[in-house]
């Protein structure tokens, strides 16, 4: 299996770490997913599907916070991810975080998975 580390950048709230694992590029949230530092998640994104990497694996089993501006950084991936023939994969949802998707109605739009293995294998 492929195993690389791509980065990591932090800022305050929230630390990303991003990895090749496979045919997937795994994002790491921790933390809070806000206003302010949703750019944090937004650009690994970006640049992961700028390389090409069009399977896209959020690994949110750190992620404790999600307000709409984080929500739509998914749902903007999401997009930009299908239309490269890919998908974003949601894995392992803290229970705040997978209310907010369930309310909004975003859960029917991403395939989650329970943990970040069943992510991974499927």
């Amino acid at each position: 299996m492929d195993r690389g580390t791509v980065g990591s950048a932090n800022r305050g709230r929230l630390q990303v770490e991003v990895r090749t694992e496979g045919r997937s590029e795994v994002v790491k949230p921790a933390g809070e997913l806000d206003h302010h530092t949703a750019d944090l998640l937004r650009t690994p994104l970006e640049e992961a599907l700028a390389r090409g990497r069009s399977r896209l694996v959020i690994d949110c089993s750190e992620l404790e916070f999600c307000d709409s501006t984080g929500l739509n950084v998914l749902l903007a991936a999401r997009l930009q991810a299908d239309a490269a023939g890919g998908g974003v994969h949601l894995a392992g949802l803290l229970p705040v975080v997978a209310r907010v998707l369930e309310i909004t109605g975003a859960e029917a739009v991403f395939t989650v998975h329970e943990s970040l293995e069943a992510a991974l294998a499927d």
